[in-house]
């Protein structure tokens, strides 16, 4: 097969040509339909991830058609239209009892603890856990660009958040994972409030639902303008990028009681949470990370009534070689939307 390989972390990658996975007695093999262009994958390219093993074909957000099946899988079939959550559960320990296959306990996750999908074929494990089918409406493209920004972002607003009609929701950073949370936000009926240091990023918020926005280059005080603008601070708050000032700020423009949500990843940081507010106002600091495939369900119903439509974050639609650059200058927070691999 087709992939895209690296041999040492913050090198440049190459296309290079790999043997064909076979699939796990569990699991199935996935013929590659598209495949998202993650920050996750960037974090694992410079070298933030411990599970990742030299040399490494990187990928976590994919969609496609089953290619081969274990010979213990019951559910699934060849040729089948599937998508997976970026964290797989093992189904035997307490996490996957209690049905958080998203902290599993003995998780894995393709393009980290395994080679992922920037390839023409994927391995994925225990697949009768942890595959989710798609229905016909939805192509690849915009199936991969729900795998790990929009499903978290779901998670975050609905299942940790806890968002309710007429709430405040504050978003800061407005890539795939906090468009897509103000997408999720405004469908629940919230009002948002939406965070970045890009204009561009700030007019498809408000294309998104946005019903205010603010710069974070041209305002000293972030979390005060939110505490202003919603008298008296966001009931909800998400950290959707992954840095000491967003963090703070987040937490920061809260209201009393109010919840903050970190979603965006930091390997390298750890932040001053400011304790003495979060104490006097009984304010809540939540983690999220991914959802489990028995929640898909609530999530593609919302879909396929029109409720979300994810299609509209997608930007670029880039080949598998283009992906090489994409990666390599996740950092550099160029683009705009959700870039998604369409050709192998």
């Amino acid at each position: 097969m087709k992939a895209v390989l690296y041999e040492a972390f913050s090198t440049p990658p190459q296309i290079v040509t790999l043997p064909d996975p076979a699939p796990e007695p569990d699991g199935v093999v996935v013929r590659v339909g598209a495949t998202g262009v993650c920050r996750s994958d960037w974090h694992g390219w410079v070298g933030h991830d411990p599970d990742i093993a030299l040399p490494h074909v990187p990928g976590h957000e994919l969609a496609g058609t089953i290619e081969a099946v274990g010979r213990h899988v019951t559910r699934w079939k060849v040729g089948q239209r599937v998508t997976v959550p970026f964290v797989g559960g093992c189904g035997a320990c307490p996490e996957c009892h209690a049905g958080h296959q998203q902290v599993c306990d003995h998780q894995f996750q393709p393009g980290f603890t395994h080679w992922g999908s920037f390839a023409e074929f994927v391995s994925i494990h225990r697949a009768d856990l942890n595959l989710v089918a798609l229905p016909d409406s939805l192509n690849f493209a915009t199936a991969a660009s729900l795998g790990c920004r929009f499903v978290t972002s779901f998670r975050a607003v609905v299942d940790q958040a806890r968002t309710t009609p007429g709430q405040w929701v504050a978003v800061h950073g407005c890539g795939g994972v906090g468009l897509s949370a103000i997408m999720i936000a405004r469908a629940l009926g919230a009002q948002v409030v939406a965070v970045d240091i890009s204009d561009r990023a700030l007019g498809l918020a408000r294309a998104l639902g946005a019903v205010a926005t603010i710069n974070a280059r041209q305002v000293d005080d972030v979390a005060g303008a939110i505490r202003d603008l919603t008298r008296g601070g966001a009931h909800v708050s998400l950290d959707a990028l992954g840095s000491v000032v967003t963090c703070v700020n987040s937490i920061n423009s809260l209201r009393k009681r109010g919840r903050h949500i970190q979603v965006g990843l930091m390997p390298d940081t750890a932040p001053p949470v400011p304790m003495g507010r979060v104490i006097s106002h009984e304010l809540e600091i939540l983690g999220s990370h991914g959802m489990q495939a028995h929640r898909y369900g609530a999530m593609l119903a919302m879909i396929e009534a029109g409720t979300l439509k994810p299609e509209l974050l997608v930007g670029q639609k880039i080949t598998l070689a283009q992906s090489i650059d994409a990666l390599m200058g996740m950092d550099r927070f160029e683009g705009v939307g959700v870039t998604v691999v369409t050709e192998f």
